[in-house]
């Protein structure tokens, strides 16, 4: 997948975050199956999302995220590139939201390259995961730290609305996982910059006008 392919799709709203797997199961069976089970992501567990110059945007996933997402039609690839290893419509690709978090379990032996990408995963090779979706809700909670001068923005995702992909990462992540988090944050950061901007100047016209007040 070009790097275009994936600003496109961000464009329209796509977002991608990866999340170490690294206990990762993977069986083999007797009958040939080879299958890998992990989670694609969390809830209700923080991570840094980006960081700049004194601002840091966070982000979970809550636990009723996914509860009108719709899954009907969720792949699995790798890097997020066009072949798909296995699918939720051929019964390939199963998805489980439990309390940790959203489960799959992918059934890779119905193609060479799905035995390779389950040998890489059993060899800790490959041990990241990232899922793309759309986001329909969110909160967000800005921490100001006046001592030493930093901002954090907590987002919690709240409503996912699609679940697209889930998609066997390399390491370190690939573009898409790093442009979404990056092109995301900062614009979280730039909303926020104008928010005090806007807050500062208010402040400062009512200490204006205040003082004038007072003068006369």
């Amino acid at each position: 997948m070009s790097l275009k392919t994936i600003e496109e799709k961000m464009n329209e709203g796509r977002q991608y975050r990866d999340i170490n797997v690294s206990q990762f199961e993977t069986r083999a069976e007797d009958d040939g199956r080879m299958t890998v089970r992990g989670y694609a992501t969390t809830f209700d567990e923080p991570y840094t999302l980006w960081s700049e110059n004194g601002y840091t945007v966070v982000e979970q996933v809550d636990p009723h995220a996914f509860d009108e997402c719709d899954m009907s039609d969720v792949i699995m690839q790798y890097n997020h590139e066009g072949r798909v290893f296995a699918r939720n419509k051929n019964n390939t690709l199963k998805l489980n939201i439990d309390l940790h978090g959203l489960e799959i379990e992918a059934e890779l032996s119905g193609t060479q390259i799905g035995r390779q990408l389950y040998e890489e995963i059993k060899g800790g090779y490959t041990d990241k995961m990232s899922f793309g979706f759309h986001v329909k809700k969110d909160k967000r909670e800005v921490t100001e730290d006046h001592e030493n001068g930093t901002i954090t923005v907590l987002r919690t995702i709240t409503n996912i609305d699609k679940l697209y992909d889930v998609s066997a990462v390399s390491i370190p992540a690939n573009d898409a996982t790093n442009i979404s988090a990056r092109n995301f944050g900062e614009g979280v950061i730039e909303e926020i910059k104008k928010e005090l901007l806007a807050r500062r100047a208010f402040e400062l016209a009512k200490a204006k006008i205040k003082f004038y007040m007072e003068e006369y």
